[in-house]
């Protein structure tokens, strides 16, 4: 039995499982319908032409894990910002672990997705925003809706603002041979509210890992979001993430994505405009060598007038990597001063590495200033040959001179702890010590 048969006929079984309402039931079986149909994407499809998950899926995977494993903290410490404090959402093997985890209903809900879908409380939120913006031709998006149960559902009043940051944390033990999760966030920040999320996946061995995330974002009037997504995972990991964005007026939602770690990486990053003056900033950083392969495709979509975006991605390919850029800005007919820029910059360290970059504009409108730009190229010569001039070892020269280009997606950073364990992630990538002042 294939993983599609697998888990089209465990749908059922889950669906017993789980506490569910009857609309959420409607949603879930239109999307296992959707899934039925379309079956998991392949490289005949122009959005998945450069990636194949054909390798991935001939695995076994156990799509509900038999038993619920236990970790303590001293075991998976070092993937937290333990210099600060945080709201932790710790997921293991796609269940909560409440020993880990650190929730709050004081002001704000930082919870469980499960409590959200079940709790009366919670069911007018769940019927105004699950499942709103979610993309119904995205067929790995239909299947995680069909199986969405747990994750992290955050929502942040009008007016509040998160006293700290908060961290979302899938991790794998790898008790099972081979795992597929599939864990949904919903987010809402309110009228003038504020949050920082970071997230991460995090496999803790080299067991075979799929993990077919969703996760949905409104931003209502005067909100700002903060999202941070950390990708630094074991070679055996595979990660599908679909982010949807919907930002009304004078909205302010930054996502960076660093992508340093995993077998296959695709990230899905889609943001919707509802209103004008709105702010949108995409940047991320990839850094990776071996056969690793990291998919970027994003979209905004300008839909009303006096609106900004900006994209900035950065790309270091080494070995026999492969990286993906494929960046949409859609300006409709009505979305005049628009304001869009979009930038992705790479470099290959290696022969063998391949960068496939497609950057897209799409205008309707005649009134905006947008802009697109792809480069693919090496180190310079004459900078590298200036910093062994002075004294710098060829090593060190070419980690300065690679750190100095992805700086602009890092000196963005908002959260100062963060910015200093990306900092140390890229040097570890890179190869060397870095000493810089932060």
């Amino acid at each position: 039995m294939d993983l599609k048969e697998k888990l089209l006929s465990s749908f059922m079984a889950f669906e017993e499982r789980v506490d569910v309402t009857h609309s959420l039931h409607d949603i879930r079986t239109e999307a296992i319908k959707n899934f039925e149909a379309k079956g998991f994407p392949t490289k005949k499809e122009e959005a998945w032409k450069y990636t194949s998950l054909n390798a991935v899926l001939k695995h076994d995977f156990t799509v509900f894990p038999k038993s619920e494993a236990a970790l303590n903290y001293a075991d998976v410490k070092k993937y937290f910002l333990h210099q600060i404090d945080t709201y932790k959402l710790v997921f293991i093997d796609g269940a909560f672990s409440s020993f880990l985890s650190s929730t709050t209903h004081d002001g704000i809900d930082v919870c469980l997705m499960s409590s959200a879908l079940t709790k009366p409380k919670y069911k007018e939120v769940i019927d105004t925003y699950f499942n709103k913006i979610a993309s119904k031709d995205e067929t790995l998006t239909s299947l995680n809706t069909a199986f969405a149960s747990e994750g992290a559902f955050i929502n942040i009043p009008k007016g509040k603002v998160a006293d700290k940051p908060i961290e979302i944390m899938y991790l794998s033990t790898g008790s099972e041979a081979a795992l597929m999760v599939q864990p949904r966030n919903l987010v809402i920040v309110g009228e003038n509210a504020q949050v920082q999320i970071i997230e991460r996946h995090q496999s803790l061995n080299g067991n075979p890992v799929l993990t077919n995330s969703v996760t949905e974002i409104f931003a209502q009037e005067y909100a700002n979001v903060d999202y941070y997504k950390i990708q630094n995972d074991e070679q055996s990991a595979n990660l599908v993430d679909n982010t949807y964005i919907a930002q009304k007026r004078n909205s302010n939602a930054s996502v960076h994505t660093f992508s340093f770690g995993g077998n296959i990486t695709r990230n899905n990053l889609n943001f919707y405009h509802q209103g004008e003056r709105i702010e949108s900033t995409l940047k991320g950083i990839t850094i990776i060598g071996d056969k690793q392969h990291v998919d970027h495709y994003t979209l905004v979509h300008h839909a009303e007038p006096n609106c900004e975006s900006h994209q900035n991605y950065k790309g270091i390919f080494d070995g026999n990597a492969t990286g993906v850029f494929n960046g949409k800005i859609y300006v409709e007919r009505e979305a005049q001063k628009t304001d869009a820029f979009q930038q992705n910059n790479n470099i290959l360290i290696s022969e063998k590495a391949t960068i496939n970059a497609k950057p897209q504009l799409e205008i309707f409108a005649d009134d905006v200033k947008c802009s697109h730009g792809c480069t693919i190229g090496q180190l310079d010569d004459d900078a590298l040959f200036y910093l062994r001039s002075r004294g710098i070892p060829v090593k060190e020269a070419k980690a300065l001179l690679m750190y100095a280009f992805s700086n602009e997606a890092i000196d963005s950073i908002r959260i100062p702890e963060l910015k200093q364990r990306i900092t140390k992630l890229i040097a570890t990538k890179l190869g060397v010590s870095m000493g810089f002042d932060l």
